[in-house]
């Protein structure tokens, strides 16, 4: 009875704190992403006042919101559109992996770590943080933004990607047999060719199955599905997340809104309880001697997100605008790079690689949200700050009179 009295005190705290703290950020208008990730830091291993009654709850409510996140993203979009910027973003998802992987294993290699740790980093600072971004682009307003549709298809396409990085991982950390690991990541690609060939294929079918006119019964149908897909995706080697996304992809119509409507409360709680989950299993002073390094690729690969959104962007024809916000809006990494670094130390490959690559995605989702607001306007700024710069120069005398010049053509609305 005592035990279960902690728990119930020390989870209700949490879910004031963080109403307390969504509030603050709220009246500040920012994420409040930051504020929870430092709430788990200050109540976690190493921390002011570590819990201990309600950590098993958390943790499973953390990874329910991982879930339920990707769940209302793939909500957005049909089969149709997975499809269609599938068809036409492979190349940016080429991108990503080039100029984000590269840096990660670049700087394992330069530390003496080893090819497979550098297989690890490089999956660390590749992955871009799906719940971080979900969260962001709705606390943002801007899930109907033009260059949304870019920037879920790199996180598709990088999401897929984990159904074949994980087996190969997995079988390297193992260090199993090459047909022993084929074999694992011939399991992983079909059942997730499996899970998107039914979504894209019989979508309607499932939609006509879950649809209900009785709220309760839609969101216990929903929720229900979600969970089951999502346990068996991850049961075979397969991301939960990924198969939480193409549940949320194989619903449409009026289903897909009135579990949108439905879930979206239960969203925001669980994505909370994730984030300060996150900062619960982080102790701070296993940072310090790490801080240089991770900083320093964080900068490196904040820059190359920033990159990759804007060439893909461009390639899709959005506007500088834009181009600008998606690339600020991929920085952050969280869930994944995670999972990948916590496989590695398990395996016990390099000891400073864990406390490395938790530094690394501190840094990158506290600093994910502020790029995604802010790297915009920087941008924009910069660029007419260097127009002004160039005006100044002094004209030639043999340049044409100013009314011989044509106008310029300011009608066109912009992309």
């Amino acid at each position: 009875m005592h035990s279960s009295a902690v728990f119930l005190i020390e989870f209700g705290a949490i879910i004031l704190g963080l109403g307390l703290l969504g509030r603050l950020a709220g009246r500040l208008r920012f994420s409040p992403i930051p504020l929870y990730l430092l709430a788990g830091l200050a109540f976690g291993e190493g921390g002011l006042l570590p819990l201990g009654a309600s950590e098993e709850f958390v943790a499973i409510g953390a990874e329910i919101g991982v879930i339920l996140l990707l769940l209302m993203l793939g909500l957005e979009y049909t089969a149709s559109d997975l499809v269609s910027n599938l068809k036409t973003q492979y190349p940016a998802g080429l991108v990503d992996m080039a100029l984000n992987a590269l840096p990660g294993a670049a700087l394992a290699l330069l530390l003496g770590w080893g090819p497979v740790a550098a297989v690890v980093l490089a999956g660390v600072t590749w992955i871009s943080s799906s719940g971080v971004i979900a969260k962001v682009l709705g606390d943002l307003g801007r899930l109907g933004n033009r260059e949304t549709p870019v920037i879920l298809s790199i996180l598709v396409l990088e999401d897929l990607a984990m159904a074949v990085y994980l087996p190969i991982i997995t079988a390297l950390l193992a260090g199993v047999s090459l047909a022993a690991g084929s074999v694992t990541l011939a399991i992983a690609l079909g059942v997730a060719g499996l899970v998107l060939f039914v979504a894209v294929r019989y979508g309607r079918v499932i939609s006509r199955f879950v649809s209900s006119d009785d709220p309760e019964k839609l969101l216990l149908v929903v929720l229900g599905l979600t969970l089951l897909v999502a346990g068996l995706a991850q049961q075979l080697q397969v991301s939960a997340a990924v198969g939480a996304f193409l549940v949320g992809i194989a619903l449409s119509g009026e289903v897909a809104e009135g579990a949108h409507n439905l879930l979206a409360p239960l969203r925001d709680l669980f994505a909370a309880v994730f984030f300060v989950f996150f900062g619960l299993h982080t102790d701070p002073q296993s940072i310090p001697p790490v801080i240089l390094p991770a900083l320093a690729l964080a900068v490196v690969t904040a820059l190359t997100k920033i990159a990759t959104g804007y060439w893909a962007a461009r390639r899709a024809g959005i506007s500088p605008k834009g181009r600008w916000r998606a690339g600020g809006t991929l920085v952050a990494r969280g869930e994944f790079s995670i999972v990948i670094a916590g496989l590695a130390v398990t395996a016990g490959i390099e000891p400073d690689l864990g406390p490395l690559a938790t530094a690394y995605v501190l840094i990158l989702v506290v600093l994910g949200p502020l790029t995604a607001r802010y790297t915009e306007p920087v941008a924009l700024r910069l660029t007419a700050w260097r127009a002004a710069s160039a005006d100044t120069v002094p004209v030639q005398a043999t340049a044409p009179a100013a009314e011989t010049l044509e106008p310029v053509d300011e009608s066109r609305p912009e992309r």
